[in-house]
């Protein structure tokens, strides 16, 4: 049976997420977009981590060259990456082929489960994470490590249900009022696509505008609040 989700709230997301990142000392670890990812990022700069030994993926990419203003690589790199050591495997988004990409993968962890030290996960208002949106077949993907998804403003190549499930930890940063909705479906199991990521261990760091009231967090060890600054 999968654990529940467990439920951190914090003032300070990106700090929280750093601390616990120290804490893990993560060889093998697929980053995020969005602009907590990048906070978190920017905190990583000069973090005592085993950078020359880790490979660092990404969940997610849109396909546009790594030099667009909307490339996850782009933010990044830019953010924490080119600063660091550590061997980065970028999703090409010119070229949007997931297959290069899967094999890249299968030459980094062998034929067997993919299982990531931690995968960065974000939450969309309609409960999406990396770019597994509601309704869209790439969710019901059970063989391929990495598909290409179609949507209105880019396509986007992502990690499938099946890899984000094999990772050790699943961290997912909430921020926002406008998540408060999707992260109480997101802790309650309902069929949005990030409740259905069934790592070893789903960890949600949330600030106090995203997270449920007090008397409807989880009880006992899935809940704790923490606060900063």
């Amino acid at each position: 049976m999968t654990p529940a989700p467990e439920l951190r709230v914090t003032s300070d997301v990106a700090g929280a997420a750093a601390e616990l990142i120290l804490s893990e000392q993560p060889r093998t670890l697929a980053l995020s977009g969005g602009r907590t990812p990048r906070a978190l990022y920017e905190r990583l700069v000069g973090a005592d981590l085993p950078w020359a030994e880790m490979d660092i993926c990404f969940g997610d990419e849109r396909c546009v060259p790594p030099t667009h203003p909307d490339s996850n690589y782009r933010m990044a790199h830019e953010a924490l990456l080119r600063t660091v050591p550590a061997r980065v495997h970028r999703m090409c988004g010119e070229r949007c082929d997931p297959e290069a990409y899967e094999h890249e993968l299968r030459a980094l962890f062998g034929e067997g489960e993919p299982a990531f030290d931690l995968v960065l996960l974000g939450l969309g208002v309609d409960g999406h994470t990396t770019s597994l949106f509601p309704g869209d077949p790439a969710l019901e993907e059970r063989e391929r490590w990495v598909v290409r998804v179609e949507r209105r403003d880019h396509a986007r190549l992502t990690l499938t249900l099946p890899v984000l499930s094999a990772a050790r930890l699943a961290l997912f940063l909430v921020t926002g009022a406008e998540k408060r909705e999707p992260l109480r479906r997101l802790l309650a199991g309902e069929p949005i696509p990030a409740a259905r990521v069934a790592a070893q261990r789903v960890l949600v760091l949330a600030d106090v505008a995203a997270a449920p009231p007090p008397d409807e967090r989880p009880s006992g060890r899935a809940a704790r609040s923490t606060r900063r600054g």
